[in-house]
């Protein structure tokens, strides 16, 4: 099996817990894109764990974590991401691998992209320098992992660099200036711990299809933060839909068999940008505070709302998905009525370029009042809540597969 998991919101969708789950059965799981924005949260003997570098994955025995050329790559974060995982698997670097062409996040691309959400320029990033890291990849001033390997070439490329992005920070940030000499000496002892880990992920996947591996291809963030067919610019900087798993892990277009949708019962947003069925009111902070909605990198509050079937049914276009996965299902179980917004008043279809005039209209049902988070059987679940799911397969046109209904590894419902 070749499984593709990708969220169909504006990301934090639940798809660190449903690669988990799924990985038991695969041998490999690859991230294809993103960076340290990741916040994939998983629950793993009563503890949480975030991952946001390293495929999660590898939490299930035997499975192998592949960071893709695709992803940009901070070895800061993931050499402390390393130490976390260390508690629960001492030999966890065993199963961790790095493509060599990765592109390096570097101390620059961090303060850049700081020094930019404190001017107008501010798109609520993560601060985490992932933005300009892909600019430096797409303008080829960018430095890879497979660079560090060759010191001279490295020293070279990155005292250039340094000239331009210190001119940048001093004229244009008021920020201070960096030594490469330091940026230098910090890399090359990266290189050294990072050697035994770093692959051709290339040559590495297309053996392993050779070998009829199955591989599931973890992706970050959500369609609608897609950089060419998301909520344009408030986006990421790299391509969340499937067709981004053979251009960021180097395989053929036809690797993958098959796309899984991850959406969350409701909707929610981290950032700015539009959001048509964002609710200010109660309902909308009651969401925030019973489901926990705040950022597993930042910490920040998302802007919370009814499930909007529009987006999904948008998203599960662009990523060929037939099957969806509904998360958090059970945080709906505390409200007496549910709404779902299953068209828009001023528009036939979701349409990007005017997201932030979409008028949606809803269709309403009674809630479930009814704790879920112990059912395992679909039929053991409230007639309301069995009504609901019907509605956004009804709206989306989509079968659900699994249902979550808590955060616990098991708290799965398959249909």
């Amino acid at each position: 099996m070749k499984l593709a998991v990708v969220g169909l919101q504006w990301g934090d969708e639940g798809k660190g817990k449903i690669v988990d789950y799924l990985a038991k059965d695969f041998d490999i799981d690859a991230r294809f894109q993103g960076g340290t924005n990741a916040g994939h949260t998983v629950c793993y003997d009563g503890r949480e764990v975030i991952f946001h570098q390293i495929p999660c994955g590898i939490l299930n025995k035997g499975v192998i974590g592949i960071v893709g050329a695709g992803c940009v790559f901070d070895p800061a974060v993931f050499f402390n991401e390393l130490s976390n995982l260390r508690k629960i698997n001492p030999n966890i670097e065993e199963c961790i691998k790095v493509s060599r062409y990765c592109h390096l996040i570097m101390p620059y691309h961090i303060l850049i992209d700081k020094a930019r959400e404190e001017t107008r320029q501010a798109l609520g990033t993560t601060k985490k320098g992932i933005g300009p890291a892909y600019e430096d990849k797409y303008a080829r001033l960018g430095l890879r992992v497979g660079d560090l390997f060759n010191q001279e070439l490295f020293k070279n490329r990155l005292r250039a660099n340094m000239s331009r992005k210190n001119l940048m920070l001093m004229e244009i940030y008021h920020a201070e200036p960096l030594s490469d000499s330091e940026i230098y000496d910090k890399y090359v002892d990266y290189a050294k711990k990072l050697e035994p880990m770093v692959i051709d992920d290339t040559a590495y996947l297309n053996d392993a299809l050779t070998k009829g591996k199955n591989i599931i291809f973890e992706g970050a963030q959500g369609t609608l933060l897609d950089i060419d067919f998301g909520t344009y610019p408030c986006v990421t900087s790299s391509h969340t839909v499937s067709g981004g798993v053979g251009v960021g892990l180097g395989l053929p277009p036809f690797c993958v068999e098959q796309v899984l949708g991850v959406v969350k019962a409701y909707t929610t947003r981290v950032g700015f940008g539009p959001f048509p069925s964002e609710s200010t009111e109660e309902f909308g902070k009651s969401l925030r505070e019973i489901g926990k909605e705040y950022g597993a990198t930042t910490g920040r509050p998302r802007r919370c709302g009814p499930f909007d079937a529009s987006i999904v049914k948008y998203s599960a276009r662009l990523n060929g998905v037939k099957e969806i996965v509904l998360t958090k299902f059970d945080i709906l179980s505390s409200f007496d009525k549910l709404k779902i917004a299953v068209g828009y008043v001023n528009a036939p279809a979701f349409d990007p370029f005017i997201a932030d005039q979409l008028e949606p209209s809803y269709e309403e049902i009674s809630g479930f009042k009814k704790d879920i988070s112990k059912i395992r059987d679909y039929e053991a679940l409230p007639d309301e809540a069995k009504e609901y799911l019907k509605l956004i397969e009804h709206y989306t046109g989509l079968k659900i597969k699994y249902i979550s209904v808590g955060p616990e590894r098991d708290a799965v419902i398959k249909l």
